[in-house]
C-alpha cells in the first residue's frame, strides 16, 4: 500500500460523515411514524437531505482521485 494520501481522499471522508450524519436523521425521523409519536418539524426532513449531499461528496472525492491517478501515470 502506498503511504501517500491522494487528491480526494479528504473529499471521501468528509462525505462519509456527511452520509451518516444523514442516515442517523433518516432512521430518527422515521421512528414516530412507526410508534405514533409526534413528528419532528420539518428541519428534521432537511436534515435528511445531507444523507445523498455526502453520497454526491464521496462521488466527487473518488473521480477527483481517479483523475489525478490517472495524471501521475500519464506523466
Amino acid at each position: 500500500m502506498s503511504s501517500t494520501t491522494s487528491a480526494g481522499d479528504g473529499l471521501v471522508r468528509a462525505g462519509a460523515i456527511v452520509f451518516l450524519v444523514g442516515s442517523i436523521a433518516t432512521i430518527v425521523t422515521f421512528v414516530p411514524l412507526f410508534f405514533g409519536l409526534p413528528r419532528f418539524p420539518s428541519i428534521a426532513y432537511w436534515v435528511c437531505m445531507l444523507m445523498p449531499a455526502g453520497f454526491l461528496l464521496s462521488l466527487g472525492g473518488l473521480l477527483r482521485s481517479a483523475r489525478a491517478q490517472r495524471r501521475r501515470v500519464a506523466a
